[in-house]
């Protein structure tokens, strides 16, 4: 392997080779770096391996294309947004005028979009504004999506064709163990990794925290409107297996009668055009809503190898990693699942189906707590608190008994959103973090105003995840114990209460014993 010269800050040696990046914006980045080998051919529903080492100085000034996903499901990337099934990539961006053993802190961010759309790159400039503030590593990564990452198909696996299951866990896995071999070349320090993720990326995070072979790849961790529930059992994922194979057969091979058997499936999942597994997968996808009410059909299963049990009990047990966590959830986390993001318990038959899965009188005080259920917006309000909020809520009271949690709400919201009767909805929290208000939607929310608060808000949050990031704690912030349950209300004034909305967790407490 050729060394990086001392003289060129943007030329650095990773395990695969020399990248050169750019110097853009007051920051250091590189992209597009591979993390694993392209996932293609046989290598298609198999688990990441190293890439290929290349030769001479591979240029990581742009980032590399988004996982295959279908591009009018929910807000996922653009139309210019290349994508390509060899998407295994990272992007690490570093202060300007950092240097290799630097030992600075690392944050390391999975995207979300219900482990079926979205990209590192949908914003590019994100984590840019961290890094020039608190001189932190930012490190983003692209995994598998939809049904070739999160749809459990080793029931059809072969001793010629193999299976496995899990695969957009193990591309993150694989990803952390670069940023865990590489990241100390670009000035971050491998022992300050603090692991973050919004939405299906918060709920990689929560399950991370319980996959053993992430042990020890994490300090720290952030998980932010995480559906930490949305994990099951084969005998759930094997059905989804089957009915997408049926779908996957009408796009490629309708006349074929034993597409779906045993023994030609795996060879159809290896042979199938990749725009005809999207289709299949956004086919999918539509029908599960109302099919298995509350569920997602893309998402971790508990095989009992990547992942050995449901996160919950993990949690419970105290077998979750040792390492501090910072995880809540948005004031109304279901405002905006409406339209192409209809995926959540938010029609009278999903809402329905949930009930009739609950002991009778349990299910008067859900309704009294949300006044009109089943018309919204109290059905949104249920179904964000059923699939986020007390999700959430359990795995900070559970990790809280092993080690230090913060728990929080984020509240803030301009004018605007609370005219639109959206408020603090699902991501908001993003444009706050990540410095996106400069974006059309970030000037399109201020419309009305509240664009200064919101943006004072957004300075102090940046600073206490920095803390915590840097530290591992946070000054102003007190833990959360199950006894107080003390909870940092993110808002234009911020604020600490006791069990916010403690008769709500005590409901659902009663309606679903078993989260």
């Amino acid at each position: 392997m050729t060394a990086a010269p001392d003289d060129d800050p943007l030329l650095r040696e990773t395990t695969g080779g020399l990248v050169r990046g750019a110097d853009r914006r007051g920051v250091l980045a590189w992209r597009g770096i591979p993390y694993a080998a392209a996932p293609t051919g046989a290598r298609r529903f198999r688990a990441p391996v190293r890439p290929d080492p290349w030769s001479g100085v591979r240029d990581a000034a742009r980032f590399g294309p988004a996982a295959p996903q279908d591009r009018g499901q929910f807000v996922g990337v653009d139309r210019r947004t290349p994508l390509d099934e060899d998407c295994l990539t990272v992007n690490v961006v570093a202060p300007r005028g950092s240097r290799p053993g630097d030992r600075l802190p690392v944050l390391v961010y999975v995207h979300g979009g219900a482990y079926s759309v979205g990209s590192s790159r949908e914003y590019p400039r994100q984590g840019e504004t961290l890094v020039r503030e608190s001189g932190i590593v930012y490190v983003s990564l692209n995994y598998r999506l939809g049904a070739l990452g999160w749809l459990d198909l080793s029931h059809w696996s072969t001793a010629e064709r193999p299976i496995e299951s899990n695969l957009g866990l193990r591309d993150q896995v694989a990803a952390l163990e670069w940023v865990r071999d590489n990241v100390a070349r670009f000035g971050g320090d491998p022992d300050a990794v603090t692991l973050s993720g919004e939405s299906s990326g918060g709920a990689a995070v929560t399950t991370l925290m319980t996959v053993p072979s992430a042990r020890g790849l994490f300090a720290r961790a952030i998980a932010q409107s995480s559906p930490t529930n949305a994990v099951y059992l084969p005998a759930v994922t094997r059905r989804w297996g089957a009915e997408y194979l049926e779908l996957l057969s009408h796009q490629v091979r309708d006349d074929d009668l034993e597409s779906t058997s045993l023994d030609d499936a795996a060879r159809m999942l290896e042979e199938a055009p990749v725009a005809s597994i999207v289709r299949a997968a956004a086919e999918l996808q539509l029908r599960t809503p109302d099919e298995a009410p509350g569920t997602i059909c893309f998402c971790p299963v508990i095989d009992g190898d990547v992942l050995p049990e449901r996160p919950l009990d993990a949690f419970k047990a105290g077998r979750a990693h040792p390492v501090p966590l910072v995880i809540g959830t948005n004031d109304r986390e279901g405002s905006v699942f409406t339209g192409r993001r209809d995926i959540l318990a938010t029609t009278k038959p999903r809402i329905r189906a949930i009930f009739a899965a609950t002991a009778k009188p349990s299910r008067k005080a859900i309704k009294r707590l949300y006044p009109g259920l089943p018309d919204r917006p109290a059905a949104l309000d249920f179904g964000g608190d059923y699939a986020f909020w007390f999700p959430t809520v359990k795995v900070a009271e559970r990790h809280s008994r092993h080690q230090e949690v913060r728990f929080y709400r984020f509240d803030a919201a301009t004018r605007i959103l609370r005219v639109a009767g959206v408020d603090a909805f699902h991501g908001l929290e993003l444009w706050a973090l990540y410095d996106r208000m400069g974006t059309p939607f970030g000037w399109a929310m201020s419309l009305l105003g509240g664009r200064r608060a919101f943006l004072r808000t957004a300075d102090r949050m940046r600073a206490r995840w920095v803390e915590f990031v840097t530290t591992g704690t946070v000054a102003d912030w007190p833990p959360y114990e199950p006894e107080r349950r003390r909870t940092l209300v993110i808002d234009a004034v911020d604020r600490v209460e006791d069990d916010p909305r403690g008769d709500r967790r005590r409901a659902w407490q009663e309606f679903v014993p078993h989260v």
